[in-house]
């Protein structure tokens, strides 16, 4: 009998052992806000790890699809990993990913561990047809700050591609799914950066005061922003969650 610390080989057979890794990206967001972290946990750490992109999130323009359509193509990953005999799953969910993580967390037992990163359960809300952003004081101050987070570039791209009909089920996401915080009981990380403009304080409090884990921590890191997995300090970021 040869042995490793994910799978037992027995003869001929084998025990699944391995642990998988799933990864969720956030609104108008893509795989590669994570940069290369998905490919450094598979070969430096022997993961198995899943990475997918949202329905209408690889397209131009955001469009023609509902929250339900976010929820139902994470769930049909979730199903795929339990169906392929995986009973230890840990999810990443960054930005609204983390709001689609904390679901999955609250529903399937296989996850064992979940990783909230800048969790947009406080973002962007609507009053009387007007975008408003949640946690920044319901005014414009601090959108040269979004800017400096994300990029001119990026921030540009990301609201042209994002009509208000897309903005609107992003909000009904948070809405029907933030109380999935109360059932979740497994370990969780939630991270936020200190000069994150786009995700407020607001909202990783909301996770940490809800979630019934034993285990439950909350970091806080000076000097990261909204684009945590690329920008300053990203190593530590994925040195935390590694640690985790």
């Amino acid at each position: 009998m040869n042995v490793n610390n994910d799978i037992l080989l027995v003869g001929d057979s084998m025990c699944f052992r391995r642990k998988a890794v799933l990864f969720i990206h956030g609104f108008v967001g893509g795989v590669y806000d994570y940069n290369n972290y998905p490919n450094e946990l598979e070969i430096y750490r022997n993961f198995d790890v899943y990475t997918f992109t949202l329905p209408g999130h690889d397209k131009t323009v955001v469009k023609n699809v509902k929250y339900e359509d976010w929820i139902n193509a994470a769930e049909e990953q979730m199903e795929f990993l339990i169906r392929h005999g995986y009973k230890n799953i840990y999810v990443i969910g960054h930005s609204m990913g983390g709001v689609i993580a904390a679901h999955l967390a609250s529903k399937y037992s296989q996850v064992k561990k979940v990783v909230l990163v800048a969790p947009a359960f406080r973002y962007l809300d609507f009053k009387d047809g007007k975008v408003n952003i949640r946690g920044l004081n319901n005014s414009f101050k601090d959108i040269p700050e979004m800017f400096k987070n994300m990029g001119t570039e990026v921030v540009f791209e990301r609201f042209q591609k994002t009509p208000i009909p897309t903005l609107i089920e992003f909000t009904k996401l948070v809405s029907t799914y933030e109380h999935d915080l109360e059932n979740i009981t497994c370990p969780i990380l939630t991270i936020r950066g200190l000069s994150d403009k786009v995700v407020p304080e607001e909202s990783v409090k909301l996770v940490y005061d809800n979630v019934k884990s034993k285990t439950n921590i909350l970091i806080n890191i000076d000097e990261v922003t909204h684009d945590c997995f690329r920008k300053k300090r990203c190593d530590e970021l994925k040195q935390l969650i590694l640690n985790f």
